[in-house]
């Protein structure tokens, strides 16, 4: 269950971003686009993310599991994604409300973010470097 969460909220991360880059090239079509991220955020990772973190609470009270170095340096990551997720939310109601002023080269790039946390996170978990 923790990895099929993860998997909806991380597409919901790497997609969110990828619509404010429509809605900034594409007023004309911001309702629609409002419409989409609005679901988007709400319905699909919202829940995602809670899953995850609820499931990977319990996947802490497994044997040995909390004190390995790795573990803090994936929550680490796992915090900045959380970070970064309702940071994504407050852009949408900046975007929602016609106040925010990102470009869309600004969301191009801040697309990555979520990229380069997942490529830690599996790097931790799989090769558990600490």
């Amino acid at each position: 269950m923790h990895i099929v969460s993860i998997v909806a909220w991380m597409a919901g991360l790497f997609y969110l971003p990828r619509l404010f880059v429509y809605h900034t090239e594409y007023p004309e079509n911001g309702k629609m686009l409002e419409v989409m991220e609005e679901k988007l955020f709400r319905m699909i990772m919202q829940p995602a993310m809670h899953m995850v973190i609820f499931t990977g609470v319990l996947l802490l009270f497994m044997p040995g599991y909390s004190v390995a170095p790795w573990v803090h340096a994936k929550l680490t990551c796992v915090f900045l994604l959380i970070m970064f997720h309702f940071k994504l939310g407050s852009w949408r109601k900046q975007l929602k409300q016609g106040v925010c002023f990102k470009s869309s080269k600004f969301f191009r790039t801040i697309n990555e973010i979520p990229t380069v946390l997942l490529i830690l996170i599996v790097i931790f978990v799989i090769v558990r470097p600490f």
